[in-house]
């Protein structure tokens, strides 16, 4: 799925009420710390292409980036450990988790398939690629419905 995506999904399931911004930046948080940190540094750089970077050019350490952020076994005992602290905050920080049970049936062996046991087990799901008409605009069209209702829910509470 694509990172703006995952934002919007993360806001409209969990941060809806409060701590939107939190519920936005831990919905697009696994792909930021791992591409988004990489466009950044070839922004910086000047080295700054458009399109999907050949997997032989791409640094070591966004695969680790990639598979802190996107493994369940990384993502649960952390937000565990800030519910025992603040769970309105552990609530925003389920987009978290959220953007993984999105990522790993729509993405494919050949293209970072999502590593959902990472560091204990390397096993990913060979899905369906996320860019796929049938799979693109289902989502564009969940995210309208979600964002709509959550607007009608604010709007009967006003």
């Amino acid at each position: 799925m694509d990172t703006f995506s995952h934002a919007l999904w993360g806001y409209g399931l969990f941060g809806y009420k409060r701590y939107a911004l939190l519920a936005i930046f831990f919905g697009a948080m696994p792909d930021l710390i791992s591409f988004g940190a990489l466009m950044a540094m070839n922004v910086i750089d000047g080295t700054m292409q458009f399109g999907k970077p050949a997997l032989e050019s791409l640094p070591p350490w966004l695969y680790s980036n990639y598979a802190i952020g996107h493994s369940f076994l990384i993502s649960l005992p952390i937000i565990g450990l800030v519910a025992l602290w603040r769970k309105g905050i552990a609530f925003a920080m389920l987009a978290w988790p959220f953007h993984i049970v999105l990522d790993f049936p729509f993405h494919t062996k050949a293209y970072f398939a999502t590593p959902i046991f990472w560091p204990l087990s390397d096993f990913r799901v060979d899905g369906i690629a996320w860019s796929h008409w049938y799979i693109w605009w289902p989502n564009v069209a969940g995210i309208v419905i979600l964002l709509c209702y959550r607007y009608r829910q604010k709007k009967k509470a006003i």
